[in-house]
């Protein structure tokens, strides 16, 4: 397991050392006030402290996609490995951070209003919309996921535990933020950690052998390669552990209770490394537990993918009856947290959009009862159609987020460089996806790679030319950069 290994150390390395250079290239200030502080409504606005904050984030963002999402990519071999290291370091750690520092500097605003202040008042309306459907997606998969492994450990029937979870997301959403979810969240987020570590150290202790990295395993070992092209499938298919747009609805919600912006490296990037870390001991488990990489393939396919099957067993031989319990514990919390504020972010983003003070009872209600019932009926559709649509449209989210932060550095005078190569990587994978998917447009590979990469390099070259070229932004006072020829950007 050398490779497994070095994988967890450099995600701590990356931590520390990357983590470091994109504070400082931001420019964090711990003397500017943040919103926690000028705008508190013992509702929203409620300083935290820092642990409380970085445990709810880190929960918050988990949810079922570090364990399921690194299961089903395991499928492609230690190439996940790959994508769950550098995508997490370069690419969601980046995302999760600028979410959470941009929306500190907009005063706590939700994505759609700061994506459209850097993206344009057109796109400021589509993310609007686009953001509160995937919140509510995400809200019915983290009612159906975590339902259906209580349904395998109770027997209860899953429309009953469907209802129980509405009710108490429906309390969550509208309930003051320090009241519950700083409450409660901490210790679920120690479980989940706590759930993680002890698979790291059963598989130190056990007879597990994980695949390592070489030259014959460096490439898709997927039992069906040609069906399942590891580009883009693979970035699709493990998002949370890597990158994910959902984090960028969840980074407001505890932007909103941060007391210093020095604070943002330890809670946004902090949080997606560690989530990295859990993600890298699940694809490590299931490659391992099932006893190779083409095992856990003809395993899944025969209890018919159910990543809450392999979950349930997984805990119970290697964590024992005790831990078993609390790890199942840790993943059915996980995801339902994860639901409650997914539905909360979706209620901010609507009154962010329509102006709603959010201090009264009432006004919660108004926006909160149609959310519910929109979700409630969500829930009949097919779970593997709704998972199809919220993994590409995840990811969508979180590339557009990621062109934002771009035009954010580059308006700023600032280097841009390392948010600019992530957005322009994922544009292909979402664009190359959607045309190759079975619920996209269904063309060749050849097609939408080329289609793909064209579009990424044309916006990567629009974004230099605007750094290169005399262009005036609407409303921006842009830095002085040629000053010979006294242009500016």
């Amino acid at each position: 397991m050398i490779t497994f290994l070095i994988c967890i150390f450099i995600l701590i390395v990356g931590y520390f050392l990357y983590g470091t250079y994109v504070e400082k290239k931001f420019g964090a200030d711990k003397n500017r006030e943040t919103p926690a502080i000028a705008k508190q409504d013992g509702v929203d606005f409620v300083p935290l402290k820092t642990g409380k904050i970085f445990l709810i984030q880190f929960l918050n963002i988990a949810g079922l996609g570090p364990i399921f999402g690194a299961i089903a990519g395991a499928l492609w071999g230690p190439i996940a490995f790959v994508w769950i290291v550098f995508g997490c370091i370069f690419a969601g750690a980046v995302h999760d951070y600028f979410s959470g520092m941009l929306s500190i500097r907009h005063d706590g605003e939700s994505v759609p209003e700061i994506v459209g202040k850097y993206l344009g008042n057109g796109v400021r309306q589509f993310m609007r919309i686009f953001a509160v459907v995937l919140l509510i997606l995400v809200g019915v998969v983290f009612v159906k996921g975590p339902a259906t492994i209580m349904y395998e450990l109770t027997g209860i029937n899953v429309a009953i535990l469907i209802a129980a979870i509405f009710i108490y997301y429906i309390l969550a959403t509208m309930i003051p933020i320090d009241k519950l979810i700083g409450k409660v969240y901490p210790l679920f987020g120690i479980s989940l950690l706590i759930m993680a570590i002890g698979l790291f150290i059963s598989l130190l202790l056990g007879d597990y052998r994980i695949p390592e990295l070489n030259a014959q395993n460096f490439a898709n070992l997927h039992a069906s390669p040609d069906d399942f092209p590891a580009f883009p499938l693979l970035f699709i298919t493990i998002a949370c552990g890597a990158i994910s747009g959902f984090h960028s609805t969840q980074s407001p919600l505890m932007a909103r209770c941060v007391t210093n912006e020095l604070l943002g490296k330890k809670i946004f990037f902090g949080a997606m490394i560690t989530e990295g870390i859990v993600a890298l001991i699940w694809a490590a488990v299931a490659m391992a537990f099932f006893g190779g990489v083409s095992e856990l393939g003809k395993t899944m396919a025969e209890e018919g993918h159910n990543a809450a099957w392999a979950v349930n067993i997984i805990c119970n031989t290697m964590l024992g009856r005790i831990g078993g319990i609390l790890a199942i514990f840790g993943v059915v919390a996980a995801p339902i947290t994860s639901g409650d504020t997914a539905f909360r972010s979706a209620r901010l983003t609507i009154a962010d959009s329509f102006k709603i003070n959010q201090q009264k009872l009432i006004k919660r209600l108004i926006i909160t009862i149609p959310v519910f019932t929109i979700a409630l009926a969500l829930t009949r559709v097919n779970f593997a159609v709704i998972w199809r649509y919220f993994g590409w449209s995840n990811q969508v989210l979180a590339t557009i987020v990621l062109w934002a932060a771009v035009v954010y550095m580059l308006k700023n005078g600032k280097t841009f460089w390392f948010v600019l190569i992530p957005a322009t990587f994922m544009t292909a994978v979402v664009i190359t996806y959607i045309l190759i998917a079975p619920e996209g447009f269904q063309l060749s590979y050849v097609i939408s790679y080329t289609i793909g990469i064209i579009v990424a390099l044309t916006l990567c070259g629009w974004l230099l030319l605007i750094n290169f070229k005399v262009l005036d932004w609407p409303k921006y006072q842009l830095k002085q950069v040629l000053s010979d020829t006294n242009t500016k950007l």
